[in-house]
């Protein structure tokens, strides 16, 4: 509608408004007229009438606030498309970058990309660069070739390129350990690890897993030190399905298991050192079923098992060690049915509460000298 249009039109209306407010306070007050027996002086008229455009001034306030609220909708809307255009080109940018023969000009488009995330417009946004981060280490993995003179060239070039790739590790903790809600927080979102070669170190000690998916599935932790100490991990599933360690420092120490599900079935144990000390299992599921313990330590010590499923059903131990030193068995369920004691050395000493389920059957009589039980869940000589 043309503007004279509209105001024409709200005038008229707020004329007619005023006349019917008017008229019906007259009626409702009992007045007939000026001079009948209630008498209507010119002080009540005129207050009668500054009553009827007061209520038509307030009426004509509150929408003009709706009108300002809906421009205000319109400039935020605009504003949003023109971060969202700007975004996007700084996006497509940073994505060249990646795609570049030079390291260096690689660093700045993985530098780039973890800016555009955290002042992204949107979670959709923020999420797109993420994924873009986690698909360059998804990348097909080349091996060092060596520091042979012959190939003195293409080893340097290794070492530029996994700078990168450790850059990228290094960003993904430190954005992941920002408490959830503010300024370059990750947490929440997605990471999609699947099949990565993590050689690196990465932090993300004291974070909180909630209300997203973190997979780590065929991953291979080859070196390095990865932190997960004191994390919580809480309506989140996070997945080392079918992970291999095999020389990385894994650590999940001091970590609470309160819900959502934390999968390491089908896992491989075969290196380097993975511990669990003075981890607390309060809830959520914890699947290590058909998993291989081939060699390096795995640490359970201390570890809490108060409620929840914790599934090594179908596990293996056939080298490396294994400690349960100290733990404590005091609710939720903790099955070792179908497990295989093959020759890896597994401890239980000091542990205390119910032993588990499927423990005894597993390890079997006699009991091996690879595997330490407490005298109290033996069974009684014959």
């Amino acid at each position: 509608m043309k503007p004279r249009w509209a105001f024409g039109l709200t005038f008229v209306g707020a004329v007619l408004v005023a006349g019917g407010i008017f008229y019906g306070l007259v009626v409702l007050l009992d007045f007939k007229g000026i001079n009948s027996t209630a008498k209507l002086d010119a002080k009540t008229l005129f207050d009668l009438v500054k009553l009827s455009f007061g209520v038509v001034a307030g009426a004509g306030a509150l929408v003009a606030l709706v009108v300002a609220y809906r421009r205000q909708r319109v400039d935020e809307a605009g504003a949003h498309r023109e971060a969202t255009r700007l975004h996007t080109e700084r996006f497509s940018q940073a994505v060249d970058k990646l795609g570049s023969d030079s390291p260096a000009v690689r660093l700045g488009g993985v530098h780039a990309l973890a800016g555009l995330a955290d002042d992204a417009p949107d979670d959709n946004l923020r999420q797109t660069c993420i994924d873009v981060l986690c698909a360059y280490l998804q990348l097909p993995f080349t091996p060092d070739p060596g520091d042979d003179p012959a190939h003195q060239e293409e080893h340097h070039r290794y070492l530029a390129f996994r700078k990168v790739r450790h850059t990228i590790l290094r960003l993904i903790g430190d954005h992941y350990r920002r408490p959830k809600g503010t300024h370059r927080s990750w947490q929440g979102c997605d990471l999609d690890l699947t099949g990565v070669t993590i050689d690196g170190s990465i932090d993300f000690s004291g974070a909180t897993f909630s209300r997203g998916t973190v997979s780590f599935s065929g991953a291979t932790f080859s070196d390095g030190r990865v932190s997960f100490d004191k994390a919580t991990f809480s309506d989140d599933t996070v997945s080392f399905h079918c992970a291999t360690f095999s020389g990385s420092l894994v650590l999940f120490e001091g970590a609470t298991f309160s819900e959502g599900e934390l999968s390491f079935a089908g896992a491989t144990f075969s290196g380097g050192i993975v511990s669990f000390e003075g981890a607390t299992f309060s809830g959520g599921i914890v699947p290590f079923r058909d998993v291989a313990f081939s060699g390096g330590t795995v640490v359970f010590d201390y570890v809490k098992f108060i409620s929840g499923a914790v599934d090594f059903g179908s596990a293996s131990f056939s080298g490396g060690t294994v400690d349960f030193r100290g733990t404590m068995f005091s609710g939720g369920t903790v099955s070792f049915h179908g497990v295989r004691f093959l020759g890896s050395t597994v401890d239980f000493g000091w542990a205390s509460g119910l032993d588990p389920r499927g423990l005894l059957d597993a390890v079997g009589t006699p009991v091996p000298a690879t595997v330490a039980l407490p005298s109290e869940w033996l069974p009684p000589n014959p």
